[in-house]
């Protein structure tokens, strides 16, 4: 889903550098999101948030090292589409 209509900025996008470790702002810098009209930034640091609560950056993603967490694990969606992925 397009979260950020100014810039076309996805939620896959913001979750997926917030997984890297990225907070709000680094994020925002990066990738432009809510620095125009600003009507996205809630809905944005949710996203951000989401990210961060259930997989903090010491569990991230190791290149080659297999997947090992559930669809929707990383926002508590089990069961249905996560948006983190």
């Amino acid at each position: 889903m397009i979260v950020c209509v100014c810039r076309r900025v996805s939620d896959r996008e913001i979750a997926r550098h917030a997984r890297a470790g990225m907070s709000f702002d680094e994020i925002q810098f990066e990738l432009g999101v809510a620095t125009q009209c600003g009507r996205c930034e809630d809905c944005a640091r949710d996203v951000v948030a989401q990210c961060n609560a259930s997989q903090p950056v010491a569990a991230l993603y190791k290149e080659g090292a297999p997947a090992t967490t559930a669809a929707g694990a990383c926002c508590g969606q089990q069961g249905r589409a996560c948006s983190c992925s």
